[in-house]
């Protein structure tokens, strides 16, 4: 089957990739700030108030059942309401978050403050970011996708940075000023995030339906028009389950390196904190080169077989990490974690937008963040509560591992869901790898 060809405005021209450059802003603050920075935080929480792997393991983990449990609720609002408004709302919980957080004494007000922050930051960042990119792009989907994404890994970047003043200035003071600028940095990009392009006279892609018209008849190739589940018609797809359970396994891995990377690097290898905070720094260099590769490739090529390799990156990297004796076994770790992370990231979420269309994304994704929240809160548990009964993280890491690499099988079983059933059924748009292997048979 061809593909419809249609001449593209210039980038800059179109307003949706100032809604990526606002997303991709947004994520770098966030990650900067929060995501990647709890690590330390960890680290220096330990140390000063001496809480155990398994309370700071289960903080983390509590949080990701907020996040779980709120997601078909936020995705039904951001559905209806559009994501700049439930932004704005995120952003001000974040920054509140933060401000009460540099002030907690016990492991109530821990629990209760980090809960506040992790519900700002789901509400204020990646989920509500995704939904208008996908009611934005169609065509390149998964760059936009991957270019937005990359703002977790820049600010990924700045984790030396933040491990400076964490060190330095202390961490009540580094959460306060995390407060004040996640409020001063996120409230006018967040305004910026326009549910879809209607709302301002724009078209997807930037292509109008003339275009599309005058384009389909130059070339004789029919302009087949996208199919958008519900989220009922979704969640009865084998795909929707298979996609869910396989981006759940990936998050074992992802979770359990976010919260004990600094802690196995400094108590199992002798690093110093400034020092591991270098190994979780070049993690996000290489995510970085994966977010931009995955998503070029993921607009010419199959995402599921990106994934899949991806996801076996996945195991082999944290097996590396797991049994770790000398520095070249790390080194070797970032770059097989950080490329597959940043690899499948956006593939994943671009791979629902093609199979299930754009006009209910928020509350499929809602729906299956339920799901995905599982490898979330598992992973760090499991690698904490191991941690503490045996001693290091040798067993919980190759046990989550192994489990993401059978994840990979989810993936390769998600093929293309059928069309819902509506009467008269319509086609569904395929995979760019199954259009171009379409054009060759019919060829």
């Amino acid at each position: 089957m061809a593909r419809l060809r249609i001449e593209r405005p210039r980038l800059p021209a179109f307003p949706g990739w100032r809604i990526v450059a606002s997303g991709a802003v947004i994520q770098a603050t966030q990650s900067a700030l929060l995501m990647q920075a709890f690590a330390n935080y960890s680290v220096l929480l330990h140390r000063e108030l001496g809480w155990s792997k398994s309370m700071l393991a289960a903080a983390f983990s509590m949080t990701r059942v907020e996040s779980g449990l709120l997601g078909p609720l936020q995705g039904w609002a951001l559905d209806r309401f559009g994501p700049r408004a439930v932004m704005q709302v995120g952003t001000l919980v974040l920054g509140i978050g933060f401000l009460l957080f540099s002030q907690m004494q016990t492991p109530v007000q821990f629990f209760s403050f980090y809960f506040l922050m992790s519900l700002g930051s789901s509400l204020g960042g990646f989920l509500s970011i995704t939904v208008a990119i996908v009611n934005w792009f169609e065509r390149r989907r998964s760059t936009a996708l991957a270019l937005s994404q990359s703002g977790f890994a820049i600010g990924g970047l700045l984790t030396p940075l933040v491990a400076f003043a964490l060190t330095h200035a202390g961490w009540r003071e580094t959460a306060f000023a995390s407060g004040v600028i996640v409020m001063v940095i996120g409230l006018p990009f967040a305004q910026l995030m326009h549910h879809r392009p209607d709302e301002v006279g724009q078209h997807v892609d930037g292509i109008s339906p003339e275009q599309r018209a005058v384009a389909a008849e130059r070339s004789g190739v029919e302009d087949t028009p996208v199919v958008s589940f519900t989220a009922r018609e979704a969640l009865r797809t084998p795909a929707f389950w298979l996609i869910s359970l396989g981006h759940g396994s990936a998050l074992l891995v992802v979770g359990t390196v976010m919260l004990h990377l600094s802690l196995h690097l400094t108590e199992s290898l002798g690093y110093t904190v400034q020092q591991a905070s270098f190994v979780g720094g070049a993690l996000p260099l290489m995510q970085l080169v994966g977010h931009v590769s995955g998503g070029l490739l993921g607009d010419r090529v199959s995402k599921r077989a990106i994934i899949v390799a991806c996801m076996i990156g996945h195991m082999l990297g944290l097996l590396l990490l797991a049994y770790a004796v000398s520095t070249w076994m790390v080194i070797a770790f970032v770059p097989l974690h950080g490329l597959a992370w940043g690899g499948r990231g956006p593939l994943m979420q671009a791979i629902r937008a093609d199979y299930f269309g754009p006009a209910s994304y928020g509350t499929i994704m809602g729906f299956s963040s339920m799901v995905t929240m599982v490898g979330m809160i598992t992973g760090p548990l499991l690698a904490g509560v191991l941690a503490d009964a045996t001693g290091d993280y040798r067993l919980g890491m190759t046990i989550l591992a192994l489990l993401a690499g059978i994840g990979s099988v989810f993936f390769i079983l998600a093929t293309p869901p059928g069309p819902p059933t509506r009467g008269t059924p319509a086609p569904v748009r395929p995979e760019p790898a199954e259009a171009a292997a379409g054009a060759a048979t019919s060829g």
